[in-house]
């Protein structure tokens, strides 16, 4: 199969697009003049049912809905398009609405990026102590767009807001300087995007460097769901898996983060033979996904899809909850709904499936995982745990927040027990330089850090 892109600008001439009507065809150029949109023939001829298109999660997972943007955000916006304001006025006004979805959660522009000799590296990030982000120039967009995804800024336009780097001696100067880094996960957008000769020059820096604390790359990609072909009959898809097979050779661990979001993603001839294909070359594919309103906060669903995986040879990784980012007003769950889910998704599978963690919020000081609902000393309370941490010392530590049957992120919860803080507040408000401010607690840092 050929690829073939479609966004905002094209969309109509898919034929099943008549199928929508008027109204939600203006919805989908309302919401995706501010969130982006793009989609592909692979996605629209074979994930989606058409015959039940409004409440099929592949419809919703690629193509905008309405209700992703506030009411009056959605309403003054669509009469701005109705009266044909002047293009320079438009995106004005959506520019203002990007900057309040909060484009960067968890702090990741002011705290994650590194400084190499006084020069800030916009395209690194470097959070975990063990763990570098990379984000290669040429690899930020994809096959296709999440309408949940919380790198959405990479694909607007607005530069300020992108992650972006083509100097890969700094990259390694980097690695050299911060020997405690053994992964290097390569990330955008999405990497597999770019073509084999360009992915094939960051990774052969990498491997020619000499790095040996580098012990696994890995690759954040969506192209099992939307364009598996990607690795079946692309013109260079034979070079890719001989860059995969390259890395096994180096004696180095590869492993796809594979991202997918429901079993229905995992329907199609093509998925399955390059899942084969890849798993050929030596490498790992580890899956993950946010649980979401609308498309998968449903423990069968996550049951199905983590057995399917697992019989694919995938290794279920994590659930994440949605990120305080662009439509998670639309997409997120409470805490307690996640965990639920989660808790009676874990039951139904054999201990194989059982790698999955989760439910994990990427926040500010790390992943933190909701473990339960539990009475201690007499009062309801959320237990939490680090799964990883700004301070690797955090992790494994258990910790309370007071229960909160409506929270949806870590803002929202306070700690148990009449504490002043969470045992990490004073250490994280120290590393965002703001602990000298009275009165300043987690849910404030949170805020300044987004």
């Amino acid at each position: 199969m050929k690829y073939q892109a479609y966004t905002r600008h094209n969309y109509l001439k898919i034929p099943k697009i008549k199928k929508l009507g008027k109204d939600r065809i203006h919805a989908i150029e309302v919401v995706s003049s501010v969130l982006p949109f793009k989609t592909n023939n692979y996605v629209v001829n074979e994930l989606i049912n058409w015959n039940a298109f409004e409440n099929d999660p592949m419809f919703i997972l690629n193509f905008p809905q309405k209700e992703m943007l506030e009411k009056k955000h959605y309403d003054r916006l669509s009469e701005m398009i109705q009266k044909g304001t002047d293009k320079s006025d438009l995106l004005q006004f959506v520019n203002k609405i990007r900057l309040r979805l909060n484009p960067h959660p968890a702090g990741q522009l002011e705290h994650n990026v590194p400084v190499l000799n006084g020069q800030r590296l916009t395209g690194i990030q470097h959070k975990y102590r063990e763990t570098m982000l990379f984000f290669p120039s040429q690899g930020q967009t994809c096959h296709a767009y999440c309408t949940f995804c919380f790198r959405w800024p990479q694909f607007t336009g607005m530069s300020e807001l992108k992650f972006a780097m083509k100097q890969t001696e700094l990259m390694i100067r980097y690695l050299k300087q911060n020997r405690e880094i053994t992964d290097i996960l390569i990330t955008g957008g999405d990497p597999m995007v770019m073509n084999a000769s360009i992915l094939g020059k960051y990774i052969d820096a990498v491997i020619s460097a000499d790095l040996p604390n580098i012990k696994t790359i890995r690759i954040g990609t969506k192209a099992l769901t939307f364009w598996p072909y990607r690795f079946i009959s692309d013109p260079d898809s034979e070079e890719i898996l001989k860059l995969f097979e390259k890395v096994a050779d180096q004696g180095m661990n590869l492993a796809l983060m594979a991202h997918f979001n429901h079993y229905q993603e995992l329907s199609t001839g093509a998925v399955e033979e390059a899942v084969f294909r890849i798993r050929g070359t030596g490498a790992q594919i580890r899956t993950q996904s946010p649980i979401l309103r609308h498309i998968n906060d449903d423990a069968d669903v996550w049951a199905t899809m983590w057995k399917q995986q697992v019989d694919l040879g995938m290794i279920p990784y994590y659930m994440f909850i949605a990120r305080n980012t662009g439509a998670q007003a639309y997409f997120s769950v409470t805490l307690e709904e996640a965990w639920k889910t989660f808790k009676n998704a874990y039951n139904q599978v054999s201990g194989i499936c059982r790698t999955v963690r989760g439910p994990s919020m990427s926040s500010g000081p790390g992943k933190i995982q909701v473990q339960g609902v539990a009475d201690v000393k007499g009062e309801k309370v959320f237990v939490l745990n680090f799964l990883q941490g700004r301070i690797p010392e955090w992790v494994g530590n258990p910790f309370f927040a007071e229960y909160n049957p409506s929270a949806i992120w870590l803002s929202d919860l306070k700690p148990a027990f009449g504490e002043n803080q969470f045992f990490f507040e004073k250490e994280y408000n120290k590393l965002l330089k703001i602990d000298k401010l009275p009165g300043k607690k987690l849910q404030e840092a949170e805020k300044q850090s987004a």
